[in-house]
């Protein structure tokens, strides 16, 4: 960083500054307001993200919500590519602005410029990005999420397990000789990954409790339980539903707030 000249600061600046604007980009905010008439930060948890909207207006106001803060996020992060033409810029700096650039990109979503700084909490734009500062890492994460939640039903448990994998993964291809990418040789990223596991593990202390007392709840998105026959479904445990179940719940219940809020 020595080395950098006037010119590669400001474009390293202009990156972050982007970075920011796009994490400002509103979707459950807008698509709120201009498809339902309703500020979504007003309704539900008052979170301007995926899982309110879920809640609120259903999973076809959700979904394109979820996808645009996931490329925010990702396209924010991924920008930083740019300065892979700067010769002044080394690969591991080149990570470090990734890392950095998440920052940004998920402060802009947190406290969106274009939104009167109320947003969301950030989880999808935090995905994207994420995937931009190194895919392979993420992709096994997100196999094991998909093996833990196939075994166990618990998403909580999954998300748990994929966010501990995260720094150790990290730490196993930064040591790789023959690893090709020497941008993970980054002390800021192995830092960065630990701070994510850590602070998924303490989002999750609650159902963390509820997991130890054998009440959280599980989701079949498929099959149901079989009996020990192998041919009659066997009655689900009263803490279980399925996935439709749940969406069902969730949309019944925060519809019937909006509409004694109307």
């Amino acid at each position: 960083m020595a080395t950098w000249g006037p010119l590669t600061y400001y474009c390293a600046f202009t990156l972050l500054v982007i970075a920011y604007l796009l994490g400002s980009i509103p979707s459950a905010v807008w698509i709120g307001k201009k498809f339902y008439g309703i500020d979504i930060r007003e309704h539900g948890s008052k979170n301007a993200g995926t899982t309110n909207m879920l809640r609120v207006l259903g999973k076809r106001a959700a979904l394109p919500v979820f996808v645009i803060d996931y490329f925010k996020g990702f396209a924010g992060v991924m920008l930083t590519w740019l300065l892979s033409f700067d010769p002044a810029v080394s690969e591991a700096w080149l990570i470090n602005m990734r890392i950095i650039a998440t920052g940004a990109v998920v402060l802009g979503h947190i406290f969106p410029i274009f939104a009167g700084f109320r947003g969301g909490k950030g989880v999808a734009t935090l995905l994207g990005a994420g995937t931009a500062i190194f895919p392979p890492i993420l992709l096994m994460c997100f196999g094991f999420w998909c093996l833990v939640f196939a075994v166990s039903h618990y998403v909580s448990l999954a998300s748990m397990v994929a966010g501990c994998c995260y720094p150790i993964l990290v730490m196993i291809f930064s040591i790789m000789p023959t690893n090709p990418s020497t941008a993970l040789e980054s002390i800021p990223f192995i830092v960065f990954s630990w701070i994510v596991a850590i602070l998924l593990i303490w989002t999750h202390r609650k159902n963390i409790g509820r997991l130890r007392d054998g009440t959280e709840s599980k989701i079949y998105l498929w099959l149901k339980p079989t009996g020990e026959d192998g041919q009659k479904p066997a009655p689900m445990p009263a803490n279980s539903k399925t996935l439709s179940q749940l969406i069902y719940d969730e949309y019944h219940y925060a519809r019937e707030d909006v509409n004694n809020q109307k």
